[in-house]
C-alpha cells in the first residue's frame, strides 16, 4: 500500500512538473510600451498563466520548455480594444432583430464574435452595452467554457427616455410601454441611483451613459443633452460608491462638458468637441475613446440604400462633416487618449483597422500601440496585470509580421495570439 501511495504522489508531481514547464518565445522584435522603444532579440519565458521574465538574446531551453520561433515577428502585449458591442453587429437587418432574435440566438452570435475578437489579437475588450447576454459571455469566457477575450462589461447602458439607449425607440407606440431604471433608462437622481445599482446588480463591471443623442438611434437628434448635471452627477457618484467607472457616449459639446464635470472616466466618440472642451478634459484628466472606424464605416454605409433607416442619414452627415477636424484638433491639444473602436457598428475582428486611422490623424504608431496597451491597462486599473511584457504581469501577448513602427497597416496582420498563457494563434 505505502508503495501504492509513493507511485501515485510521484505520479502527481511529475505531472505538475510537466504543466509548470515554461514556454519561451523567441522575438525578434519586442515592443516595450513602458519606454516606446522597439527591443531585439528578445526572450520571453511564459509560466502558467504569467509572464516570468523578458531578457536579451534567444534563451537556450532546458527539458521540456517549448520554445515559439518569433523571430521574424514583432511583438508586443496582447491588445485592449475599449469600445465594443459584443452582442451583434451591423448588417441592414439590424432593426428588426430585437423582434427576431431569441436571447439564446445573441448567446450564440456573441460567442463567435468573441472568438473573432481574440484571433485579431484583442485579448481584453470593454464591452459598452448590451441586453444581458455580454455578462453570461465574460463568465463564460472566464471559466473556459468559450473562446474569447476577457470581457469588462457595462451590461446595458443608460440613457433617458427617447434618449439614445433608450431600447424602444422607433417601436410602435402599443410596443413601446414606459421603460425605467431597471430596463436602463432614468428621467430623475433618484432614478439613476437605481439604474446604476441594477447594473452591479445584473453583473456589470463599470457604467455606460449615453450623454447626448447618437446617430444610430431612431430618433432625430444626434448631439443634444440627454442628462441634466444632477443626473450625470448622480450616476457617477453612486458608480464610484459600488467600484465602477463610467464610460459616457457624447458627440455634443454640453453634453460632453456635463459628463465631464461629472467626472467620468471616459468620453467615447467626442465627434464635434470643441477646444474649450478639450480643454475640460485635461482638466479632469478624462480620456476620450476616438472610435474612428465606426465613423469611417458609417458614413461608407449610409451611400447604401436602405441600408439604414432614412431619420440617422443626416445625422451621419452632420457628425462626418466635423470629425476629422475635430481629431486633429485633440491630437494636437494632447488629450488623454484610450483606443477602442465601437466594433459591431462596423465587422468584428476588423478593430487593428482604427490604428491605421489613428495614424492618418496624427498620433504615431507607437502612441497608437501604447493606447491600445499600457495606457487601456491603467483606465482599467490593470496596469499591473495587463499592458506591458514585464516579469509577474498576465501572459496576453500578440504578434504581427514586419514593423508596426514602420507600417502601422501590419497591425491588421496578427499571426500569434496568447492569452492568459494559452496559444490561440500561430
Amino acid at each position: 500500500m505505502k508503495k501504492v501511495a509513493l507511485l501515485v504522489l510521484a505520479l502527481c508531481l511529475s505531472m505538475t512538473s510537466f504543466a509548470q514547464e515554461a514556454i519561451l518565445l523567441h522575438c525578434g522584435k519586442l515592443i516595450d510600451t513602458k519606454s516606446g522603444k522597439v527591443l531585439t532579440e528578445q526572450t520571453v519565458t511564459i509560466q502558467g498563466s504569467k509572464i516570468v521574465s523578458v531578457v536579451k538574446g534567444y534563451t537556450t531551453p532546458k527539458g521540456n520548455q517549448t520554445v515559439v520561433d518569433l523571430k521574424s515577428k514583432t511583438v508586443m502585449p496582447g491588445l485592449i480594444d475599449m469600445h465594443v458591442h459584443i452582442e451583434g453587429e451591423t448588417s441592414p437587418t439590424r432593426y428588426i432583430e430585437p423582434f427576431t432574435k431569441n436571447e439564446a440566438d445573441v448567446a450564440f452570435t456573441s460567442s463567435e464574435i468573441a472568438e473573432r475578437t481574440l484571433l485579431a489579437g484583442f485579448t481584453t475588450i470593454r464591452d459598452l452595452g448590451g441586453s444581458g447576454v455580454n455578462v453570461s459571455l465574460r463568465n463564460a469566457i472566464n471559466k473556459g467554457t468559450v473562446d474569447g477575450p476577457r470581457i469588462f462589461t457595462a451590461e446595458k447602458a443608460i440613457g433617458t427616455t427617447g434618449g439614445h439607449a433608450d431600447p424602444t425607440n422607433g417601436y410602435k407606440k402599443d410596443l413601446m410601454g414606459n421603460p425605467g431604471p431597471a430596463e436602463g433608462v432614468i428621467n430623475s437622481p433618484e432614478d439613476a441611483r437605481k439604474a446604476v445599482r441594477q447594473r452591479y446588480k445584473n453583473g456589470a463591471d463599470l457604467i455606460k451613459i449615453t450623454a447626448t443623442g447618437g446617430v444610430l438611434s431612431v430618433s432625430k437628434n444626434g448631439v443634444n443633452p440627454q442628462f441634466t448635471q444632477e443626473e450625470a452627477n448622480e450616476i457617477v457618484k453612486t458608480a464610484k460608491e459600488y467600484g465602477m467607472h463610467v464610460a459616457a457616449h457624447a458627440h455634443g459639446i454640453e453634453g460632453m462638458q456635463r459628463a465631464i464635470k461629472a467626472g467620468v472616466t471616459t468620453i467615447e466618440h467626442g465627434s464635434l468637441m470643441d477646444k474649450e472642451t478639450a480643454d475640460l478634459m485635461k482638466q479632469y484628466n478624462t480620456y476620450l475613446v476616438p472610435t474612428l472606424s465606426a465613423g469611417r464605416y458609417v458614413r461608407q454605409q449610409a451611400d447604401i440604400p436602405g441600408y439604414y433607416p432614412a431619420i440617422i442619414i443626416p445625422k451621419i452627415m452632420k457628425v462626418d462633416a466635423g470629425i476629422r477636424e475635430t481629431m486633429k484638433m485633440v491630437a494636437e491639444e494632447g488629450v488623454n487618449i484610450a483606443f477602442g473602436t465601437d466594433a459591431g457598428v462596423f465587422p468584428h475582428g476588423e478593430n487593428a483597422k482604427e490604428f491605421i486611422y489613428m495614424v492618418e490623424t496624427g498620433w504615431s504608431p507607437m502612441f497608437s500601440i501604447q493606447s491600445a496597451t499600457i495606457t487601456n491597462a491603467k483606465v482599467l486599473d490593470m496596469e499591473g496585470q495587463l499592458g506591458q511584457l514585464k516579469g509577474g504581469f498576465l501572459a496576453d501577448i500578440v504578434a504581427v509580421d514586419g514593423d508596426p513602427i514602420k507600417d502601422i497597416s501590419v497591425m491588421t496582420t496578427v499571426s500569434f495570439v496568447m492569452k492568459n498563457g494559452v496559444i490561440y494563434k500561430q
